[in-house]
């Protein structure tokens, strides 16, 4: 599932550019397998939600202005009858893990601290 794909490669980043290690922003997009452009997408959401992240051309990296963390949590649960309806959040999809289930919720909620 992609969303999986999507926060594996949120905690990626974060871990490379935590420890300094990116490398120029193509050596980094390659690395994710991703392009360049979608790179700085990711980055730009980033720093929306508070990631002080900057980029130096001398040591070819992005690091952190500061100390920061980024936490990934997901949540998979059955939704009942009312949740399906008024659900306004998240993605809503049929899954073989609640056969019984009408809809299953997965939550994503990226948060800083």
């Amino acid at each position: 599932m992609k969303v999986f794909q999507y926060l594996e490669r949120i905690e990626k980043i974060h871990k490379l550019v935590d420890q300094e290690r990116t490398g120029t922003p193509d050596e980094f997009a390659r690395h994710l397998g991703i392009s360049r452009t979608r790179l700085y997408e990711i980055m730009d959401m980033l720093k929306l939600e508070g990631a002080p992240i900057l980029y130096s051309k001398t040591c070819r990296t992005f690091y952190y202005e500061e100390p920061f963390h980024i936490s990934v949590s997901m949540e998979l649960r059955t939704l009942d009858s009312v949740e399906e309806k008024t659900a306004v959040g998240g993605k809503i999809f049929q899954s073989t893990f609640f056969p019984d289930a009408a809809g299953v919720i997965l939550y994503c909620k990226l948060t800083s601290c």
